[in-house]
């Protein structure tokens, strides 16, 4: 994991408006022609339509993402292969851009916190991706997720959760709730855990991650304005459906992912 001392927060650096001067024209660009063009070939015909294997729809929710990480400074690499059709993939939390990094890699309609559907940007493009809505502290909402998880995965889609539950503060990975992993082993399908790794060996984790009382929109500038650093994506070896056990599956999919980040 991430070391406090090496991810500290600088208390002044003056490259900072530098790098909100250059990259704020490329993020108003990726908004206005990226975001519409994005929005307008995600659509039931895109769907039908494939290039190299993949759908068109699929195809271009990744490079929103991709290109939306570049915007930010991070170079992205990935480890692993993520598993074809239906999945259950789950990875550790420590932002909002954790969706855009796994979706820069794979698409997979994500099951997050309603309040995400509210938030500018991010928002609009993981409701038009399949996101899946919890209102937290609602038993009928949860009900209502595991079943469309079921659903999808039945029908051969990819879901992404993060067994959290919540954000942290990067510095740990909190236990996974077993719970979530039901809808796996109702549909019979494989749970693939993701190390998400921010910083060279994941030194910039506590500092991608929110800070104290930090609301969305003050992370997002912070982070547009950070030093490029690298975003590593471990798709790691899958964990078999169990029968015997959704706690096992949380558990093995958890102990991988510090493997990982350890590595």
């Amino acid at each position: 994991m991430s070391n406090p001392t090496e991810a500290a927060r600088p208390s002044r650096d003056w490259r900072r408006p530098l790098r909100y001067l250059w990259r704020l024209p490329f993020l108003a660009l990726h908004l206005c022609l990226g975001l519409p063009l994005t929005l307008l070939l995600i659509n039931p015909l895109s769907a039908r339509i494939e290039l190299r294997g993949e759908r068109l729809d699929h195809r271009m929710v990744r490079w929103w993402s991709g290109t939306l990480m570049r915007i930010f400074g991070f170079r992205v690499r990935r480890y692993g292969t993520p598993l074809p059709g239906a999945a259950l993939f789950v990875a550790n939390h420590v932002s909002w851009i954790d969706i855009e990094l796994m979706h820069s890699q794979r698409m997979m309609g994500f099951v997050a916190k309603a309040e995400i559907a509210r938030w500018p940007l991010v928002g609009w493009v993981a409701s038009r991706g399949g996101t899946i809505y919890h209102h937290r502290g609602s038993n009928d909402s949860l009900h209502g997720v595991m079943h469309q998880m079921v659903q999808r995965l039945e029908a051969g889609q990819a879901v992404g959760v993060f067994p959290e539950g919540r954000t942290t503060r990067g510095d740990a990975i909190a236990v996974f709730h077993a719970r979530i992993f039901q809808p796996a082993v109702v549909a019979g399908v494989p749970a693939q855990p993701v190390a998400l790794k921010y910083g060279a060996r994941g030194d910039a984790q506590t500092i991608v991650a929110f800070g104290e009382k930090e609301s969305f929109f003050a992370n997002f500038v912070r982070l547009l304005g950070e030093p490029s650093r690298p975003a590593e994506v471990h798709f790691l070896e899958p964990v078999a459906a169990s029968e015997d056990g959704r706690r096992r599956m949380a558990d093995t999919c958890r102990e991988r992912i510090i493997a990982a980040m350890a590595g």
